[in-house]
């Protein structure tokens, strides 16, 4: 038998299947478009406190030590007048240099080396964080960033970050011209983050140096009496009185749910407030829920007894006054 006639058909046929899957690929994408976020770091720009190595091959004494003085210019250098290094990078100076030194020397050869970056004032996180610490801003930082560094948060974070600004902008980028105005007391430069958005990834802003950030710490509410599991809890962003009580489990079966009494310290006075809420009306939302207050005492009551009043009878009841017993 003709092996030719008797494979032919099916190559041919193999052909047209392998042309048809080729055809129904689709064509290969071209790469996205380069952003902000993948394009190549910013070079370091120089400042003052910056400490360079400047050699220049033509001279008797090539190399020299000379430091970025507090205007921003290196002045140490012999024969030339100061020339501008702040918000340069070293080639940018490099160039400005061997153009200096060409009214002296015939194709000066100039290099610059950074040896110490000391304009940048390190940031500082402190607050509810696993880590008090300072973290270099030699380069763009952002704030989840300064978070790892720290260790992340701790169980008393709060639900707000507060970032001051305490110096303005050293070499502003296009948009950044009023953060770089000095800050002159006026206004305080302060920015609040809330670490519900920061964990979505909906805010992550730029940390400038000689920050200081403070992660807030949660204050506590107190909640007693007829509940599941008593205790404390960490008040964090707007806290109900049916949230808080969902923390800790909810009231028990005989809980008097129809008088939830509520101890608020008075602002500056020893006295306190008490608020009677009925919370079976507000499951019912029959009327609105209550926004809770630091250091708030939340007692819920069994059958009509309070247990802050029981604490109350049994520790200052043997302070309460003699009834006088007249001496016959």
């Amino acid at each position: 038998m003709n092996i030719k006639r008797l494979f032919g058909p099916l190559i041919v046929v193999a052909c047209c299947v392998c042309g048809a899957v080729q055809a129904q690929q689709p064509a290969a994408s071209k790469p996205a478009p380069a952003t902000a976020e993948t394009q190549a770091p910013r070079p370091y720009l120089l400042g003052p406190g910056d400490l360079l190595e400047v050699t220049i091959d033509q001279m008797t004494s090539p190399t020299r030590r000379v430091q970025v003085d507090g205007d921003g210019y290196v002045s140490s250098l012999p024969f030339i007048e100061p020339v501008r290094a702040k918000c340069r990078t070293e080639r940018q100076l490099q160039q400005d240099l061997t153009a200096a030194y060409k009214q002296f020397i015939k194709e000066p050869f100039v290099s610059v080396l950074v040896l110490e970056r000391n304009s940048r004032t390190p940031v500082s996180i402190s607050g509810a964080v696993r880590q008090n610490t300072k973290v270099p801003a030699l380069r763009k930082l952002k704030l989840n960033e300064l978070i790892a560094a720290s260790g992340g948060f701790t169980e008393k974070a709060a639900g707000t970050i507060q970032i001051l600004h305490t110096e303005p902008v050293m070499c502003p980028e296009p948009g950044q011209e009023a953060e770089a105005l000095p800050i002159n007391g006026t206004t305080i430069p302060l920015q609040i983050v809330r670490i519900s958005d920061l964990l979505k990834g909906t805010v992550n802003p730029v940390i400038r140096p000689g920050d200081l950030v403070l992660v807030t710490e949660a204050e506590p509410v107190y909640i007693t009496g007829s509940v599941v599991s008593p205790g404390s809890i960490m008040m964090r962003d707007s806290l109900t009185l049916s949230r808080a009580l969902a923390t800790v489990g909810g009231p028990r079966k005989e809980a008097k749910v129809s008088e939830v009494r509520i101890y608020r310290q008075i602002p500056g006075s020893i006295n306190q407030e008490i608020l009677k809420v009925d919370f079976g009306a507000i499951k019912k939302n029959e009327i609105p829920d209550v926004l809770l207050k630091p250091y708030d005492v939340i007692d819920v009551s069994e059958n009509g007894i309070s247990l802050i009043g029981v604490l109350t009878g049994i520790f200052l009841g043997p302070m309460r006054p003699a009834i006088p017993v007249p001496i016959p």
